[in-house]
């Protein structure tokens, strides 16, 4: 019976000691490893068991954490996790205090750069080599590791450009496994599967044009190959470009041939891969199917309908439309400020454009927003899923800023849906025409209406712009919600059973606010609470603070939301009960009110 490698395996240091020879048996148990975890943790697993046999050929090779190792977006770390001092706390991976599901830097030397977003590693390795070579640390190796997906995106041909005229210690390897989350697009794509395929001449090569030393492709999944080749890279100088053939999901079955739901795929039997099945039977639906569903009606009725996404078809739900109506929704790849412009340009033409970006992938786009969008006052419709706090994915991926980075911008609409209901709603109004752009946000997960569908889908109603509602009446105390964190205060004014003292009031548009509204408010209320799922500085409640500010209120306002800090990883209900915005931190809240 073989002994089990990887229990002596703490650090990069008892791995170098292993003969090569015993390296494929590291491989698999590794591998086995992940697996046994994720399958009851959770957590991504398809990118980390690609990237197995290149894990440990890079910390084989190279003197790790001398040597600086930068992992883009991070999905693919959880091998280089294990081998690096948290083998035994890696089941507290993305959970409430345990360890990031990305590379953190204040959670290991080995995590040189901390990642969560893609296409930064280019850049922030050959940062670091060119500051080792000022100091005069000639010897330094500084490596990035880059998916197909992520290479596409502008800032890691800027990382490349810039590189391609220096003498720095760089080695950029591309891990070629032509997916994502969803499968990777464009004309780049292309290009390296005929590269693959051995169709492109030599001296057609892009990387080489750009004065990089280019090998490969080779296999990723062939341990000597691979660390014969980083051996070889170690003497050459200057910047290097390996590229390597990989399998996402490589060593499970299920993995390999259902790559998009096994990036992610919840709970599984370690043993067969088999998904454990999940009961959707009355549940409310994903707030992503209800914008995925509405738009895809919506366009079979409206031509001018056009839909775009940045790389999340599945994620954000166009892949509906992209099924139904390809000439009109776009996977433009991992190009956020692309993805912006290119809907402005469509907009100029008279063309309606969704255009659905995650909340933390906006802020890429920021000068976008306001240079082509919101300056020319062109009535693009952003659609922000995972707006708010997302749960274990953390800090890098919380849509917590969006209302403040928005808010601030001329000419924007900000828009927060209670419910399914009014997301749908606001998605028909929007396409009956606009005078401005709109930011439409809304959270990861399930809604609130087991029914939606059956009983809602496709019954639009006009929203008025600017409006906000009553949603129960009081005496004392005036609650003002946006957004679906109304849900919280609905449920927690329930349970108390307060019924005369506060008044709850919905107010989905942060921006323009109802004037009408806010001013009866602060004149018939004392005290006001307002509760938002995003930052307290320059959020909604700042907005109520400054209304009443320039309009000479006193009442005693409360700002309820995220504090003045990054939140870490845990559940969503977890995250709501530190900010203090959870059912039982507002009942508690609201039962000093009676006193």
């Amino acid at each position: 019976m073989k002994s089990n490698l990887l229990s002596n395996i703490h650090n990069p240091s008892d791995l170098r000691l292993l003969p090569e020879a015993q390296l494929t048996q590291v491989a698999q148990e590794l591998r086995d490893f992940i697996i046994d975890v994720v399958s009851v943790k959770e957590g991504h697993l398809g990118s980390s068991l690609g990237v197995i046999e290149l894990t440990i050929a890079l910390h084989y090779v190279f003197n790790t954490p001398d040597d600086l190792l930068v992992w883009d977006v991070g999905h693919q770390a959880y091998g280089h996790k294990i081998l690096t001092e948290r083998r035994e706390i890696f089941h507290t991976n993305r959970q409430l205090e345990g360890i990031s599901g990305f590379p953190k830097r204040s959670e290991s030397v080995y995590d040189t750069f901390g990642v969560g977003h893609s296409s930064t590693s280019i850049s922030a390795a050959l940062g670091m080599a060119i500051a080792s070579k000022l100091k005069g640390d000639f010897d330094k190796q500084h490596v990035a590791v880059i998916g197909d997906a992520s290479i596409a995106s502008g800032m890691a041909f800027e990382g490349l450009n810039h590189a391609g005229v220096t003498d720095a210690n760089l080695l950029v390897i591309l891990n070629d496994n032509a997916i994502g989350i969803d499968p990777s697009v464009g004309a780049l794509k292309k290009y390296l599967t005929a590269v693959k395929n051995g169709k492109n001449p030599k001296q057609n090569n892009i990387i080489k044009s750009l004065n990089f030393d280019y090998s490969g492709p080779i296999d990723g999944h062939d341990l000597p190959a691979l660390i014969k080749e980083l051996n070889r890279l170690k003497k050459i100088k200057g910047p290097k470009f390996l590229h390597i053939v990989t399998t996402k999901g490589k060593g499970l079955q299920q993995a390999e041939e259902n790559q998009v739901k096994y990036h992610a795929p919840g709970k599984f039997d370690a043993s067969t891969g088999e998904l454990y099945s999940k009961s959707e039977e009355n549940l409310p639906p994903k707030y992503q199917d209800v914008f995925g569903l509405t738009i895809l009606d919506l366009a079979k009725k409206n031509e001018k309908i056009i839909g775009i996404t940045p790389a999340m078809p599945s994620g954000s739900s166009l892949k509906f439309m992209m099924d139904e109506i390809p000439e009109r929704a776009f996977d433009v790849g991992i190009a956020e400020q692309h993805a912006v412009t290119l809907a402005a340009g469509m907009v100029t033409q008279g063309m309606i454009v969704y255009c659905n970006i995650y909340s933390t992938f906006l802020q890429r786009a920021y000068d976008q927003v306001i240079h082509d969008v919101a300056l020319q006052n062109l009535p693009v419709i952003f659609c922000l899923d995972r707006a708010g706090l997302v749960g274990e994915d953390g800090a890098t991926h919380h849509g917590v800023f969006d209302i403040a980075y928005l808010r601030a911008i001329p000419n924007m609409i900000i828009y927060a849906p209670l419910n399914e209901i009014a997301l749908q709603n606001i998605l028909y109004t929007a396409q009956l025409g606009l005078n401005h752009p709109i930011a439409i946000r809304y959270p990861r997960g399930r809604g609130v209406l087991p029914n939606w569908e059956v009983e809602n889908f496709g019954h639009y109603e006009k929203i008025e712009i600017g409006a906000a509602t009553c949603l129960k009446k009081g005496s004392k105390t005036a609650v003002l919600s946006t957004g679906t964190i109304g849900n919280n205060v609905i449920a927690a004014l329930n349970e108390c059973l307060i019924s005369e003292t506060i008044a709850h009031y919905d107010f989905p548009f942060i921006k323009p606010l109802d004037i009408n509204v806010l001013n009866n408010i602060l004149s018939g209320f004392k005290r006001i609470i307002t509760i938002e799922d995003g930052t307290i500085n320059g959020g909604f409640g700042s907005a109520i603070l400054e209304f009443a500010a320039s309009n000479n209120f006193k009442n005693t306002i409360e700002v309820l939301g995220v504090p003045d800090r990054f939140i870490e990883h845990g559940t969503v209900n977890q995250l709501q009960q530190l900010c203090k915005i959870d059912v039982k931190s507002l009942i508690n809240l609201f039962s000093n009110d009676t006193k």
